[in-house]
């Protein structure tokens, strides 16, 4: 059984890949200075990335947590989630709020998907 980390830092994997699914540690913007919509745009992007490095895509996801640091940017990060998720193809899902690692952290998602056949 080939366990799989893609990305190893000092303290976690941003993905790890085992019998056939892959675990997505949560990911968060790249620059925060951006907005809830914004920082949705590039944790989204980041999550693509790190699903095509382990052979697969977000038609794909079976999970999704979506941390917010304040719900009232719950429309904002739904209004960018909504444009990319494939409609036929959704994830179970489930939204939080939560204190984020650092403050100027809006959004945080994890999710889990089937590697590709």
């Amino acid at each position: 059984m080939t366990i799989q980390r893609i990305k190893p830092g000092s303290r976690f994997a941003s993905a790890v890949c085992h019998q056939g699914v892959v675990y997505v540690a949560g990911q968060v913007a790249s620059d925060p200075k951006e907005d809830a919509a914004g920082q949705t745009r590039q944790v989204l992007a980041t999550i693509d990335r790190l699903l095509a490095d382990a052979g697969t895509d977000k038609t794909r996801i079976l999970q999704a947590t979506v941390y917010l640091a304040d719900m009232v940017d719950y429309a904002a990060m739904n209004s960018v989630w909504d444009a990319w998720v494939v409609q036929d193809k959704l994830p179970a899902r489930a939204t939080v709020e939560a204190k984020l690692a650092a403050p100027q952290y809006k959004v945080e998602i994890v999710v889990i998907a089937a590697q590709s056949d």
